[in-house]
């Protein structure tokens, strides 16, 4: 402190503030310094200093700059109800953050499970013959690919109930597929790529699939063990029928399905 104050640059980093900070209180007339020295540089005095503090004080507990003014400069103000303002704001805005923790809580475990539901939720949403391990293994497949982040993405806003409603959706699907092999439709017909398209929609529910993604998904019907079974299962052949339809549909929109990309 010199005989008459404290330099702008002393004050504020005793205050832990920046001189811009200063400055643009004392521009709004917040908090202006009282005195001078020789060379005309402002001078911060120990009122000054006090009346800083109490700024300081009154934002870290958030109030604006103008509900400081009001409890330090409007005689009789009452300031337990702008604190009380203050602390409403608190509670709505911890709430919102609670609220955000939990679908953070929820989007970390989605990444890392897959469904957030337990095994018995499991079997009882998807059917008895849901192996609960799959989650698990198609997280090690292919837990770093962009379609497992939008997979978990929209796993971690589902409830059982939400997942139920996909499950029916999808085994309406495989009714259509086997209505459409009994009735004789053969890949590339209209009613076969309306299926495909259908098929493009509502497996989209998992993550986007694009056409030349759809290429792939259903070659890989046809040839994983576990996946043929499903369809074959519904009707002897299905599974090739599908992945058949499915390359005739992208041929007619100009896709090689030999050379088709998983994008």
């Amino acid at each position: 402190m010199s005989e008459h104050g404290m330099p702008v640059g002393e004050t504020a980093a005793r205050l832990g503030l920046t001189v811009r900070t200063l400055h643009h209180w004392d521009e709004i007339g917040l908090a202006r310094p009282a005195a001078r020295s020789t060379a005309g540089y402002r001078l911060y005095t120990d009122d000054d200093l006090e009346r800083l503090r109490r700024i300081v004080v009154y934002r870290e507990l958030g109030l604006d700059l103008d509900a400081i003014r009001a409890v330090l400069d409007e005689p009789g103000g009452d300031v337990a109800a702008q604190l009380r303002v203050q602390r409403a704001q608190l509670a709505q805005r911890i709430a919102q953050l609670q609220d955000l923790d939990e679908d953070l809580e929820r989007m970390i475990a989605a990444q890392e499970r897959g469904i957030l539901l337990s095994e018995d939720e499991q079997r009882a949403t998807f059917g008895p013959g849901w192996d609960t391990n799959w989650p698990a293994e198609a997280r090690d497949a292919y837990g770093r690919s962009p379609q497992w982040q939008q997979y978990a993405e929209r796993s971690a806003s589902r409830s059982a109930d939400d997942w139920a409603a996909v499950t029916r959706e999808v085994s309406a699907f495989d009714d259509q597929l086997g209505a459409a092999l009994d009735a004789g439709v053969q890949p590339g017909d209209a009613a076969a790529d309306a299926l495909v398209d259908r098929h493009r929609e509502v497996f989209s529910q998992y993550f986007p699939v694009t056409r030349q993604m759809q290429v792939h998904l259903g070659r890989m019907y046809a040839a994983d063990p576990r996946f043929a079974a499903h369809y074959d299962a519904i009707r002897p052949g299905l599974a090739a029928w599908l992945r058949d339809a499915i390359e005739a549909s992208a041929r007619a929109h100009g896709i090689d399905p030999d050379t088709a990309r998983w994008e």
